[in-house]
C-alpha cells in the first residue's frame, strides 16, 4: 500500500502534527508519501528516507519539491522540460492536529477533489473541533458531559464557585488550558485562553477525577475498539506531558477497570461514533464519577494515531482503507431546467 501522510497546517499544534507525522514509519508497514502543508500553505513532497523534525524547524524543507492539490491528487508543479506529474498512492491519511486538519478546511479540500482518505469527514469536524458544539452533540445522543459556561471575549465573566477548569473551544492538546483555583487567578487564565481563541468554556475541575481514553474505528459496519487506557497524570495532562506523548509507539497499559465500566465507556464511544465518524480513527476522552461515565472530549485526529492503544495498527490502518464511507455520486442532467424551456417554447 502506498500511503499519503498529510501534515503540517496552519494550527497551534502544527509541530505536534510533524512528531505524530513521523512516528508512522514506526507503526505502519507501508510505503510513505509525505505531503507537508506549512505556515504559508503551500504544500511540499518530502521524501521519506530524509524526514525528521530538524528539517522543519531549520526550513530545509523548503528544499523539497512543491506539489499542488488538484482533482484526483498531489501534482509536482513539473518545470520549462518536464509536465507536471500525479504523485503514486492508494489513499492519503489526514494527521493534522488542530486547525486545518480538525477543522474540515483539508476535509473539504479532499472531498471537492475526489481523493480518498483516512480522517474525519467535514461534519466531523464540526462537531469535535469545537468543544461547545460537541457538549450540544453529546446532549443530543444521550451521552453525558460535564456541567459547563461558555463565554465569548466580549462577555463578562463570573464564576460561581472555584476551582474551575478554562478551555479555550477550538484547541486540543491541552493548549491554553489553565485550572482556576480563586478570583486572583482568573484573569491571568483568561488572558492564556483568549490569547488562542475568542470563546472558551468553563468547566468545575474535580481534582481525583478518573479519566480513561478509548480509540477506535468502523470496519465493514462492525466496531473495532483499541485497549481502554487510564492515562497517568497529575492534575490534568498539560500540553508536555501530551508533546511527549504524540511520538509514542510503545504499547500502553489497559486499564484495571471492571467488564460493566468497560461496557459502559464502550456503549457512549459507538453513539458518539455513530455514522458521523466513519472513515476516521478517533479517541474519546471520558471520565468517570460515582460510577456515571462523562464525555470529556473528541479527538478526531488523536496524536500520533493513538496507534499505542491498539495491539495491531498497521492491521487496523490497512482494513479501514478498504472500508471508507464513498461519496454519493449526483447526475445533473437539467431535467428542470430543460422543461422551463419547453413550456416556453425555446
Amino acid at each position: 500500500m502506498k500511503l499519503g501522510i498529510v501534515f503540517g497546517g496552519v494550527s497551534y499544534e502544527h509541530e505536534i502534527s510533524i512528531v505524530s507525522a513521523i512516528a508512522m514509519k514506526d507503526v505502519i508497514n507501508a510505503e510513505f508519501v509525505y505531503i507537508f502543508l506549512d505556515q504559508n500553505r503551500d504544500f511540499y513532497h518530502i521524501p521519506t528516507q530524509i524526514i525528521k523534525s530538524k528539517l522543519f524547524s531549520s526550513g530545509e524543507y523548503k528544499k523539497c519539491e512543491k506539489v499542488s492539490l488538484k482533482k484526483s491528487g498531489f501534482y509536482t508543479q513539473g518545470g520549462f522540460l518536464s509536465k507536471e506529474k500525479l504523485l503514486d498512492m492508494d489513499l492519503v491519511l489526514n494527521i493534522m492536529h488542530g486547525a486545518d486538519g480538525e477543522d474540515g478546511v483539508i476535509a473539504s479540500l479532499f472531498e471537492f477533489n475526489n481523493i480518498s482518505y483516512i480522517g474525519p469527514r467535514r461534519e466531523a469536524c464540526s462537531v469535535s473541533f469545537n468543544k461547545f458544539l460537541t457538549k450540544g452533540y453529546a446532549s443530543s445522543i444521550g451521552v453525558k458531559t460535564i456541567d459547563y459556561k461558555y463565554f465569548t471575549k466580549n462577555d463578562k465573566i463570573e464564576i460561581d464557585e472555584y476551582p474551575v477548569i478554562i478551555k479555550p473551544v477550538r484547541l486540543g492538546s491541552s493548549i491554553g488550558v489553565t485550572i482556576v483555583n480563586n478570583t486572583q487567578e482568573l484573569e491571568y487564565a483568561l488572558d492564556v485562553a483568549f490569547e488562542f481563541d475568542d470563546a472558551i468554556i468553563v468547566e468545575p475541575f474535580i481534582k481525583g477525577i478518573k479519566e480513561y481514553n478509548l480509540a477506535g474505528c468502523k470496519i465493514a459496519g462492525e466496531f473495532n475498539f483499541s485497549i481502554i487506557e487510564e492515562p497517568q497524570k497529575a492534575d490534568f495532562l498539560d500540553f508536555d506531558k501530551k508533546y511527549l506523548d504524540f511520538s509514542r509507539t510503545s504499547k500502553a497499559l489497559k486499564a484495571d477497570i471492571s467488564e460493566e465500566l468497560q461496557e459502559e465507556i464502550k456503549k457512549n464511544f459507538k453513539a458518539i461514533y455513530n455514522t458521523l465518524f466513519d472513515g476516521a480513527i478517533i479517541r474519546c476522552d471520558f471520565f468517570v464519577k460515582d460510577n456515571e461515565v462523562y464525555l470529556n472530549e473528541i479527538n478526531p485526529v488523536p496524536g500520533s494515531m493513538a496507534n499505542y492503544l491498539f495491539s495491531n495498527f498497521d492491521e487496523i490502518i490497512k482494513n479501514l482503507a478498504t472500508s471508507l464511507p464513498k461519496t454519493r455520486k449526483i447526475t445533473i442532467n437539467y431535467e428542470y431546467v430543460n422543461k422551463i424551456q419547453a413550456s416556453k417554447g425555446k
